[in-house]
């Protein structure tokens, strides 16, 4: 049913501007009848965060900005579902047109800036759906012209401890001003020092609530140092590698599109943020686990983060061009991995390769 579904809409989807289709695949999963998936299969069973996942394969953040599809998404077969990202205070974020699919290079460029119906939108759907089972994180992120966005994590923290299943502090959107500044070695400290002393105080009522660290790919070498070694001294319970790039390969052939302001993410993605991945697996040195994000759109490039590092993968712009399909083919690359190599675990396969990818040239 979903693959005769897919095969119908794709073509239209992909015929209008990207933003609307965005939209319009919002509404049809919110209201489509859709058949529950089959039990995964128990080698897939991951722990991280002391939460355990059915399988690894997640949605990143972006594709349901407003927590409206949740349990849609579960019910596809995902491992679990990260929502947002959400601002404290509704905004529009950036104007339109701001968002642009390179169909040749199979990438993605959005300047989106952060649009939000805001938190307390938010907070209410999530709170409606916090017995139904499954594990749904919530992405947060600064309004663009809050006076202190330190305080805007802080104060969503307290939001939404209570409801969800973990939290991921976005500090790595290349579309809102001065957000990057963030992963500096001071200001960041004083970010995750408040942020995780509000979530403990908050903890009595809300229980324990990780709490995650996404981080862009474009960070110099030293500024991963600055920010893992901050990480592990604040303790927080995981990081997710990486956002979207500003970087512009030389390799993209939709050279016009590729002028658009914005952050870059799908396939031409896949070689720096599989490497980013590495070196903060080698730096993290089993402190925490990694989420691997960014250009994974079939099962080698699925397997190709867990060797470098991840105990968890997401997915969105991969999905774009592929469609659901997507998910059956990195399960089933997983699967056969085990297999091949006569592994039980997934865990047995995390950072095989990681220090091998940093040893290699620096991908351009």
């Amino acid at each position: 049913m979903i693959d005769f579904f897919e095969r119908l809409t794709r073509p239209f989807l992909q015929a209008i501007d990207p933003e609307d289709a965005h939209k319009l695949t919002i509404r049809m999963l919110k209201y489509a009848p859709l058949p529950r998936a089959a039990f995964d299969d128990r080698r897939l069973a991951t722990r991280a965060f002391g939460l355990s996942f059915p399988n690894p394969v997640g949605v990143a953040a972006g594709l349901d900005k407003n927590a409206e599809i949740p349990d849609a998404l579960l019910r596809l077969g995902f491992g679990f579902v990260e929502v947002g990202t959400v601002t404290p205070l509704p905004q529009r974020g950036n104007p339109r047109p701001r968002l642009f699919r390179l169909e040749a290079d199979r990438g993605v460029i959005n300047r989106l800036g952060f649009n939000s119906q805001g938190g307390k939108a938010v907070l209410t759907r999530l709170a409606a759906r916090a017995n139904s089972g499954g594990i749904v994180g919530v992405n947060i992120g600064a309004n663009k012209d809050s006076r202190d966005r330190i305080a805007d994590y802080v104060g969503m923290i307290k939001q939404f401890a209570a409801v969800t299943s973990y939290v991921t502090i976005n500090i790595s959107s290349p579309n809102t001003p001065g957000l990057r500044d963030l992963q500096q070695a001071e200001p960041l400290d004083d970010l995750l020092a408040r942020v995780i002393e509000a979530r403990e105080r908050v903890s009595q009522a809300a229980g324990p609530t990780p709490v995650l660290l996404k981080i862009a790919p474009d960070l110099s070498l030293a500024e991963l140092d600055d920010v893992v070694g901050i990480a592990r001294l604040r303790r927080v319970d995981g990081m997710i590698v990486g956002n979207t790039t500003l970087a512009r390969p030389a390799s993209l052939r939709e050279a016009a599109k590729a002028k658009e302001a914005g952050g870059l993410s799908g396939r031409p993605l896949l070689p720096l943020a599989t490497r980013m991945l590495a070196e903060t697996y080698v730096r993290v040195e089993s402190a925490f686990p990694l989420i691997g994000v960014g250009g994974i759109d079939s099962g080698a490039a699925a397997l190709e983060k867990f060797r470098a590092g991840a105990s968890l993968i997401q997915v969105y712009s991969g999905l774009v061009f592929h469609g659901l399909g997507l998910l059956a083919e990195i399960k089933a690359a997983l699967l056969a991995a085990l297999k091949r190599d006569r592994l039980e675990r997934l865990l047995e396969l995390v950072g095989a390769d990681a220090a091998a990818v940093t040893a290699e040239p620096w991908p351009g």
